[in-house]
């Protein structure tokens, strides 16, 4: 007998087994008890999180011969036919391959006809979203009022590009990602039942890496089980997944504690020379900051079980609250760039130096721990909590600007905003009303990130629309640029040889073509 992949194999085939999705299925549940069914059902969700599977299990509850019920007998004929995908009531259309209007008609053709074998035909349309205009326009009617004997179920992952004349005739459920912990829990209970040996740690890395999908994380089982010659071991599937172990993220912040650059420089090389991902040790060095910092504000929140507990509890009292805040802002920050970096490893050994050079307090390449701060003399906490900006700053905003490492929409906020003050708290801004979008939340944190780089200590800064005290660094670089137009106008103007070919071919200077950096001494 062929082998039969585990995402099919152990795919659910009714509520019960359905893993993440309780709050769809208590609806689902309580809908069919009462018998107040909907012509039209919408699931939306990521890819893997039991879309289709909800569609098929909904068909079987509407058709089980044992009557419309919220717990199909699956061993009656038409459960078997739906599990089989042979049920000729069901009607599986996939939206991507046929987005026409005239495949959507065909389709609804057959509408109007009763029921071969079941109580309901059923037509499921996945990614539905894919559906030309027209095709959405042509099911509408049908959609609105279906003859009694007909369900759509509709699956999408992008709810958002679906017209809202169609959106407002369904009842909308939206499936939620797998956590990694449900995802790891599942996994166990299925190898448990295949018999198959497992490490917990190992089903933690697969949770985490399927990143909220389950038949994702089924099919990353399947390869460990290949990879690991029939058994789950937390090394293979680390090997497999190219995985970074937490080993190497607490010596790095270890080293980072202690100022030692050689260590960090050593630790990188290695993590090279075992060709892992760079962007997932920043990403999973981000997450262990997190840690560190749930350490600081909630002392009681960390997992009691999680294995590396202890090395984290002492690495949290070696690092003060505000260190880790700004780590985790170069972590986060550093993952951004790395695409812009010479390689991956130039870009997360850049990452790992600026944890180093930029601290709260102590100054660079020197570090900062738990201890420290607690014997920090009163006016030094107040100082620390009131964020003041550096001292080097004289208040010269197109300056600072100038020498910020910041891009896209934060640069712009940056060049069109103007300096309202410096307050003990940090930075305030104002950007004009015309441009008021660059006062959003997202560009500000951007923004905001890049100056606690440049002043080594956390900053709070407020953007807001309004006047401008003062000229903005892009209304001082655009007269600076016309300046020198004029400039380089005056000058094309006064050269001898062009005077001659004005007075010989009665000619003019166009000064709006004159660009400055075409004029040469």
């Amino acid at each position: 007998m062929s082998y039969q992949v585990l995402a099919r194999k152990w795919r659910p085939r009714n509520f019960a087994s359905l893993v993440g999705q309780e709050h769809v299925v208590r609806a689902l549940r309580h809908a069919l008890e009462q018998n107040r069914l909907h012509h039209a059902y919408l699931f939306t969700g990521t890819r893997g999180v039991g879309k289709t599977t909800l569609a098929r299990i909904l068909a079987k509850c509407l058709n089980c011969e044992t009557g419309i019920t919220a717990e199909p007998c699956g061993k009656c004929s038409a459960c078997l036919e739906i599990d089989g995908g042979r049920f000729v009531d069901l009607l599986e259309v996939d939206a991507a391959t046929n987005t026409r209007v005239d495949e959507m008609r065909q389709l609804l053709d057959t509408a109007q006809y009763a029921p071969t074998r079941g109580r309901f035909k059923v037509y499921v349309i996945d990614e539905v979203h894919m559906l030309s205009n027209s095709a959405f326009n042509a099911m509408l009617k049908t959609l609105e009022e279906p003859p009694e004997h007909l369900k759509f179920v509709l699956a999408t992952t992008d709810p958002q590009r679906i017209p809202v004349t169609v959106l407002s005739r369904c009842l909308q459920f939206n499936l939620k990602q797998m956590p990694p912990a449900a995802v790891a829990e599942h996994l166990a209970r299925l190898l448990g039942a295949e018999d198959i040996e497992f490490e917990p740690q190992g089903l933690q890395l697969i949770g985490r890496a399927a990143a909220g999908s389950m038949r994702d994380a089924l099919s990353l089982l399947d390869q460990a089980i290949a990879h690991g010659a029939g058994r789950i071991a937390t090394e293979d599937v680390r090997d497999m997944l190219g995985a970074v172990d937490q080993t190497y993220l607490l010596r790095l912040l270890e080293a980072v504690a202690q100022g030692d650059g050689a260590g960090l420089m050593a630790i990188a090389g290695e993590m090279q020379e075992r060709s892992l991902s760079f962007d997932a040790a920043l990403q999973d060095l981000a997450g262990l900051l997190l840690k560190l910092a749930v350490q600081h504000a909630v002392p009681d929140a960390l997992e009691s079980d999680l294995p590396e507990r202890e090395r984290i509890l002492a690495l949290a009292g070696r690092l003060d609250a505000e260190s880790v805040q700004l780590c985790y802002q170069i972590a986060v920050q550093g993952r951004e760039d790395l695409a812009l970096a010479p390689d991956e490893h130039a870009g997360f050994l850049m990452t790992l130096l600026r944890m180093l050079a930029f601290r709260p307090e102590s100054g660079a390449g020197q570090p900062v721990t738990a201890d420290s701060g607690a014997a920090a003399s009163s006016p030094q906490r107040a100082e620390r909590a009131s964020a003041r900006p550096a001292q080097g700053f004289d208040g010269d905003w197109p300056a600072l600007v100038r020498r910020l490492p910041v891009t896209g929409a934060a640069k712009e906020l940056a060049r069109n905003s103007a300096l309202v003050r410096r307050t003990e708290g940090g930075i305030e801004l104002v950007v004009p009303k015309s441009m008021a979008h660059l006062a959003e939340r997202s560009y500000v944190d951007k923004l905001k990130a890049a100056l606690e780089l440049h002043f080594g200590r956390p900053l709070a800064l407020k953007a807001t629309a309004g006047d401008a005290p003062g000229a903005t660094p892009a209304a001082i670089e655009a007269g600076e640029r016309e300046a020198r137009r004029v400039d380089a106008v005056r000058t094309v103007q006064a050269d001898p040889f062009v005077q001659n070919l004005v007075d010989i071919f009665d000619a003019k200077v166009v000064g709006s073509t004159i660009k400055p950096g075409a004029v040469k001494d």
